[in-house]
């Protein structure tokens, strides 16, 4: 949903009718106040050695017996909270609410502000959602709920953006925002995310933008530009969000004025939950209304390459376990190799023979799992295996990767030395080209297959977006019939476009992807190895076998 900006210019206006409406309430009964007390925080783990204080509201209404709903602000007391809260709380317009207001950390006389608020990692929320709400429902003995869509967070400047990034990292935390002259801008990167809010898929929180055409022009941006930028890309992408534009510069004057409005548009329907969006043209091209990741059965130590069969059952790898698994077509998992090696990669091939790199050899399995040596001497990481019978492979050695060919002969030879962190392997769907990831880049490496295996004509064709934080780059990945990338990156699925263009990206459930296959009798279920969890997800487009002629 998209408040317009000729709706949201009459706030001022409702505020002072609205005000009109409070001092007639008030003349015939008092409204309850809550109770504030200030108090100071040093205990950060997350933030170690910082001290902080915080101010606590508590409505009159607050009943121990039931969860009560969350307010967190950045920078303590802003927009006149309380008293806003003390009104719409007696209306009944927003839920009984406690507020936390509270301050950036100081240590030792370092200003950890734009540190905590500008970062775009989940720095932030976890110190909010792991030590500081935790101490403060103990201490104040408070029922503080901990569903996200009981929670809001809002602040000014770079505490705006600080709001977003808590949502936008952890939506089950927190999924109410109220932005204020938001940083969303140079300082940490910020300035990013009108992109990533278009491209991945959206998430359950709802967004109350305001700010001033007179707000900061400087060397880290435009600030009202900026804004504009993040309500346009949040409208595209489907997400429930109002805005407030005026002509204030860098302050709390107007939001102070809007503020009644927005938490009651914030607050509308709860307890019903936010819902998230439908995203982009392109994602609606890729997920199917409904479907999300579930998780396949069973919690492991570290699996890794999945791979499907022509029948569309998928096998993994669990290199601490020592195990291969395969997933059959209704869900249940067993042991498929219970001594692997070890094996870190996986791929079928030919007449159902299963490939692995284990150790310093690469193997191949046939359907009862016997096995056989294909080469030796390769130290082997991803591997992918062509309608032909040749076998490309990624060495892992600590001096730099080299990529390999073993042709159907059984002959290998280096087709690349010169790669640093590569990792995974797979052919376009049309077979012409081999794509190959690495780790240290955000591009996706593609080569010109020649009839012999060798490779020519590389480029570092797919871009791919890096975290911020995390630079490590891209891991497994796979085709589908459209010539479409996945690959499983720090980020999420990010999806390329045979252009070489990232279009969409897919979260996982536990923030986590190392290979990514499609799977499935109709080769329409997309398999993620996550960690210690393998999830999967029924997607409208339909995967490429390897083992397929192009």
């Amino acid at each position: 949903m998209k408040r317009t900006l000729s709706s949201l210019c009459t706030f001022a206006a409702i505020t002072l009718f609205s005000s009109g409406l409070v001092a007639a309430e008030n003349a015939a009964a008092t409204v309850p106040k809550g109770d504030l007390s200030t108090h100071e925080f040093a205990g950060s783990k997350i933030f170690p050695g910082t001290k902080r204080t915080y101010t606590l509201y508590v409505p009159k209404q607050y009943d121990p017996a039931k969860p009560a709903c969350v307010y967190v602000s950045q920078d303590g007391v802003l927009y006149n909270a309380p008293a806003v809260f003390d009104q719409l709380i007696h209306e009944k317009a927003m839920p009984i609410t406690v507020g936390l207001f509270v301050t950036p950390g100081n240590a030792a006389g370092r200003a950890n502000r734009s540190f905590e608020y500008d970062a775009m990692t989940d720095d932030y929320v976890r110190f909010l959602s792991d030590e500081l709400l935790p101490y403060v429902a103990k201490t104040h003995h408070l029922n503080l709920s901990t569903d996200g869509n009981d929670r809001a967070i809002a602040g000014c400047s770079s505490g705006g953006i600080c709001s977003f990034t808590a949502a936008w990292e952890r939506p089950d935390l927190f999924r109410r925002v109220f932005s204020n002259v938001g940083s969303f801008g140079a300082h940490r990167g910020g300035y990013v995310y009108p992109i990533l809010v278009r491209k991945v898929e959206p998430k359950p929180i709802r967004v109350f933008l305001q700010d001033g055409s007179n707000d900061l022009k400087f060397t880290f941006g435009d600030w009202f530009l900026a804004n504009q930028e993040m309500e346009q890309a949040l409208t595209f992408a489907g997400y429930e969000v109002a805005h407030s534009w005026d002509k204030g510069a860098h302050e709390t004057t107007y939001a102070t004025q809007v503020f009644p409005e927005a938490m009651r548009w914030l607050w509308k329907d709860w307890p019903q939950p936010i819902k998230a969006g439908a995203g982009s043209p392109n994602l609606r091209e890729i997920v199917l209304p409904g479907e999300g990741w579930k998780p396949v059965a069973g919690r492991y130590q570290d699996t890794a390459s999945p791979a499907a069969n022509a029948r569309g059952e998928v096998f993994f790898c669990d290199a601490p376990a020592n195990k291969i698994y395969k997933i059959g077509r209704g869900g249940d998992v067993r042991d498929f190799v219970t001594d692997s090696q070890h094996a870190a990669g996986l791929a079928f091939g030919q007449n159902g023979r299963f490939y692995a790199t284990a150790g310093d050899q690469i193997l191949s399995y046939d359907a009862e799992g016997k096995v056989a040596v294909v080469a030796q001497g390769i130290s082997g990481h991803g591997l992918a295996v062509g309608s032909n019978g040749n076998v490309y492979a990624v060495s892992r050695n600590t001096a730099g990767r080299k990529l390999w060919l073993i042709d159907h002969a059984g002959e290998k030879r280096v087709v690349d030395a010169h790669l640093k962190q590569a990792a995974g392997v797979a052919f376009t769907a049309d077979g012409r080209f081999l794509c190959v990831t690495d780790s240290t880049s955000r591009q996706l490496y593609s080569y010109l297959i020649q009839p012999d295996g060798s490779l020519i004509d590389k480029q570092r064709y797919y871009y791919l977006h890096v975290d911020t934080v995390d630079q490590s780059g891209a891991d497994g990945l796979c085709v589908d019939r459209d010539n479409r990338v996945y690959v499983a990156t720090q980020m999420g699925v990010q999806v390329c476009e045979p252009t070489g263009q990232t279009h969409c990206i897919i979260p996982t459930p536990n923030g986590k992807v190392s290979g990514l296959c499609f799977g499935g009798a109709q080769l329409d279920t997309l398999f993620a190895t996550c960690g210690n969890r393998v999830f999967q997800r029924k997607l409208r487009v339909h995967g490429v076998p390897h083992i397929s002629s192009p």
